[in-house]
């Protein structure tokens, strides 16, 4: 039966996918294109032509345009006379094609003289197929000129020549200026709905009533339209929204009215102009009827539909998808089919996603400089759907599982069966007074057989360390304490040297922290789990006594919970645990088989927790309380702290990649590779986040400093980090609250506490990836609370980036186009970059304020154990 689940539900998902699809593609009817329509407004340059530096196409290129739109159109209209474009009324005779031609006016007097004596030439030539002469292209409306100096132009054109005489704006700059009416013989209007935002469905009735608002205010004058038409791509102008689909749509409907009324008209344009990427943006390039490689960019007379390739790009997100959830559904037999669905869900909609993206992305004219942008994306992206694919995972195993693979029973084993276990403290210049509650907590253990070695590492001030000497010895020959000076390794080199001194009867090492007072009954409930000869670590949770101190510890627990209850435990799932420095305990003989602690690394439980599945060895978490320490008091120290643990991550995943990823023999299964890869990649999320933030920092910069030049980056793309931020944070609350069991309160504290560490965690990323060697980083214990000024100081490049994102996104918004909807959303993609680092600003004040009480969080249970199930066989409670 769940077999038959896992086919049947993918199945369905992909025909809701499909469904999806045809829904947003179904064709629409529309009026078919004329045989001949009036006119095109003509410019013929290809790819890397540009008329702004006078590199223009060669004759046989004009020639072989107008061929191409001969008997599809009776006129062109052109905008310059000069270079080759003075020939374009010659080869439009022989293409029976009439021309409105015309000469380009800008800022520059000398310029325009030159191309109105140039234009005098071409009339001089006497070509009958010019029926209509426009001096200036929207010289008003970019004010090159005034319009008095227009006018001067006209008239000298005027005097001239007998045929019809205008030139060209849009609507509203005809109605402003009257007097400009008077010294042509017929008003060109521009209607461009695109540009003034109007959406599309109401595009073609607006470009009709400006015509006729100029027509009854003029009522004299004919009235042509010199451009009409709708992007195919670009940025979206408010509602207008320029695709393919709402060209097609307009141009069809547009044509159908101008054919019943008689309009003269010029469609904008006849081809893709990609030069005009740099003075009209991204739209200013898709005008054209035909593509820049004058093949037709739509349908002409058959029902329109959004994406024409839909059916192919349907089932290459379905392909995607399948593949996806086949690597996903590989080890998921536990999984409910509501997990199985919810993953099937997401899986298909990020596949559809990214396929709509990268054919976005890919319909632009593809320059050298967005083709490496586009290779960037598209690793990027990768790293986004992994990282997205591996938190939905997460999600789903940790709410739908059936049930647990490995169930933890309490066993009643009699004393003479329970091993010897030697427990090994390492401490580095402790609080004396801190340490003798920590052994009076060993001392009250209910357990026959163990022994404590206290390995004081360094520590010079014998004020310091002997009171912790004189009080294990107190305690009896159980409590063994050794002071050495020097040693090196750090907590390794201790652990180490703790084992060569372990009583050879022992045969299960436990290591805690200085600060952890244990349970009377973690070894007794924990020890038998070793009866096993495959179980070579037993690993209890991190838990912390200290979090009713202040508000910032209190965030600082919610923060820890999230890990303990829902990555550890989905982890052992998959005997991938990450193994802790504390509350662990490992067989004797795997340690010493395998060369003791590694003293290389930072992070020296977690890499040998991994060196032992490597031998083929089995790991057990149980999610009970058997023991609580304290936190950082400070947030630099709770920075301190992850920065060790996210730099000895890095260090181990280069140590031992070729093992990870199966480059070298070893016993790690595909589900601990998949955990020891993704389990950290959030981690590296954080650290790319920041490559990209400081990318878009300065892209940011170069929009406002060069904003006819630099636009903001596409739509869809810009949404991708909006997107994971809001998973993330649905994520987050979700199985905090089921998973946890936490109140709102608590996790929305832990979130944001897990959001203050995110520079932190970005920084010691990219420091492990290039440097090999860490100084440690002690965590201190009952250390002063910072000032409000240390506090800051401690954030200050936290602080920093906070401003710079907030001037970036107010320079942003400063721009003439920042009505935008492109400009808009990379504006909330800087605010939403913001919020990390803001939080660890707000994160380290409330540490500062101590007089914050916790209650403001609220209170977390411990991790306790479950009610037994029989009188026979009590459960650990595995936390679902």
């Amino acid at each position: 039966m769940n077999r038959l689940a896992d086919l049947i539900i993918p199945l369905l998902i992909a025909a809701l996918t499909v469904s999806a699809w045809w829904i947003l593609n179904r064709p629409k009817e529309e009026p078919p294109w004329p045989t001949r329509i009036q006119g095109f407004a003509f410019s013929p340059m290809r790819s890397g032509q540009n008329p702004t530096l006078r590199r223009y196409p060669t004759l046989e290129e004009i020639d072989a345009d107008l061929a191409l739109l001969e008997g599809r159109a009776h006129a062109v209209r052109s905008y310059s006379v000069d270079g080759p474009l003075a020939e374009i009324p010659r080869l439009a005779a022989q293409h029976r094609l009439n021309v409105t031609l015309g000469a380009w006016i800008g800022p520059e007097r000398k310029a325009n003289d030159s191309e109105l004596a140039r234009l005098l030439q071409v009339l001089a030539r006497g070509y009958r197929n010019v029926v209509r002469v426009m001096v200036g292209n929207e010289a008003i409306l970019r004010r090159d000129v005034r319009v008095d100096e227009l006018i001067n132009y006209l008239e000298r054109i005027r005097r001239l020549t007998q045929i019809p005489v205008s030139t060209a704006e849009p609507w509203h700059v005809w109605l402003k200026h009257p007097e400009l009416v008077e010294h042509v013989d017929f008003i060109t209007l521009h209607l461009l709905p695109y540009w003034e935002g109007i959406p599309f469905e109401q595009a073609v009735d607006y470009a009709i009533n400006r015509y006729n608002q100029v027509k009854t205010a003029y009522p004299d004058k004919p009235i042509i339209i010199g451009e009409v038409g709708w992007p195919s791509n670009g940025r979206r102008n408010r509602g207008a929204e320029p695709s393919l689909a709402n060209q097609t749509r307009f141009l069809r409907r547009f044509l159908a009215i101008a054919e019943s009324e008689g309009y003269v008209y010029y469609l904008m344009e006849a081809f893709d102009q990609p030069w005009k990427v740099k003075t009209e943006g991204a739209a200013g390039t898709y005008w054209g009827v035909y593509d820049v490689n004058r093949r037709p960019k739509f349908v002409f007379t058959e029902p329109v539909v959004r994406i024409p390739q839909w059916r192919e790009l349907a089932g290459l997100s379905v392909v995607i998808g399948v593949l996806l959830l086949t690597l996903l559904y590989r080890d998921s037999e536990t999984l409910s089919k509501s997990g199985k669905g919810f993953l099937a869900l997401i899986t298909y909609a990020i596949s559809t996603a990214a396929v709509l993206i990268v054919y976005d992305y890919t319909r632009q004219y593809m320059t050298p400089a967005t083709t490496l942008v586009g290779v960037l994306l598209l690793f990027g992206g990768v790293g986004v759907l992994v990282l997205l694919m591996a938190e939905a995972h997460e999600w789903a195993e940790a709410l739908w599982l059936r049930r647990w693979r490995r169930p933890f029973p309490l066993r009643l084993v009699p004393d003479e069966a329970l091993p010897f276990v030697s427990i090994h403290l390492p401490a580095y210049n402790e609080p004396p007074e801190m340490l003798k509650e920590t052994l009076d907590g060993l001392a009250s253990l209910d357990y026959p057989a163990f022994e404590v070695l206290v390995i004081d590492n360094n520590t010079q001030d014998p004020a310091v360390w002997e009171p912790v000497r004189d009080y294990c010895a107190r305690l009896g020959p159980r409590f063994r304490f050794f002071h050495v000076v020097p040693l090196s390794g750090y907590k390794a080199g201790a652990l180490n040297f703790a084992l060569r001194h372990t009583d050879p009867d022992a045969k299960v090492v436990a290591v805690i922290d200085a600060d952890y007072i244990v349970r009377p009954q973690w070894l007794r409930h924990l020890a038998p789990a070793f009866a096993d000869p495959k179980i070579a670590i037993v690993q209890a949770p991190q838990d912390y006594r200290d979090g009713g101190q202040s508000a910032f510890k209190a965030m600082c627990l919610a923060e820890y919970r999230g890990f303990f209850h829902i990555g550890m435990i989905t982890r052992n799932e998959r005997n991938a645990i990450i193994q802790h420095g504390t509350m662990t305990m490992i067989r004797r003989q795997v340690l010493e088989s395998l060369g003791g602690w590694a003293e290389w690394c930072i992070t020296e439980d977690a890499e040998l927790g991994l060196r032992v599945f490597a031998a083929g060895y089995q790991a057990l978490y149980i999610p009970c309380t058997y023991g609580q320490g304290l936190m950082p008091d400070t947030f630099a120290d709770f920075c301190k702290q992850r920065y060790r643990w996210a730099y000895g991550a890095v260090r181990i995943l280069i140590q031992h990649r070729h093992a990870i990823l199966g480059l070298r023999k070893s016993r790690l299964t595909l589900g601990q590779r998949y955990h020891f890869i993704v389990g950290w990649l959030s981690w590296f999320a954080d650290s790319f986040n920041l490559l990209f933030n400081l990318l878009a920092l300065g892209w940011s910069v170069a929009m406002a400093l060069a904003p006819k030049t630099v636009s903001p980056p596409y739509l869809s793309v810009a949404l991708v980090p909006l997107v994971l931020f809001g998973f993330k944070l649905i994520k987050t609350l979700v199985l905090y609250r089921r998973r946890v069991t936490a109140s709102l309160r608590q996790s929305i504290a832990a979130g944001l506490a897990g959001l203050a560490l995110s520079h932190t965690i970005a920084r010691a990323i990219l420091a492990g990836l290039f440097t090999q060697r860490l100084g440690f980083f002690r965590t201190p214990k009952l250390a002063q609370a910072s000032a409000l000024i240390r506090a800051l100081m401690d954030v200050r490049e936290e602080a920093l980036l906070v401003c710079a994102f907030m001037l970036a996104a107010y320079a942003v918004m400063q721009r003439e186009d920042a009505f935008m909807l492109d400009v808009q959303v990379w504006t909330l993609v800087l605010l939403a970059q913001s919020i990390p680092y803001l939080a660890s600003v707000l994160v380290s004040l409330i540490s500062a304020w101590t007089h914050l009480p916790a209650v403001l969080v609220g209170p977390m249970s411990e991790m306790a154990c479950g009610e037994a199930t029989t009188a026979k066989q009590p459960v650990l409670r595995q936390g679902l």
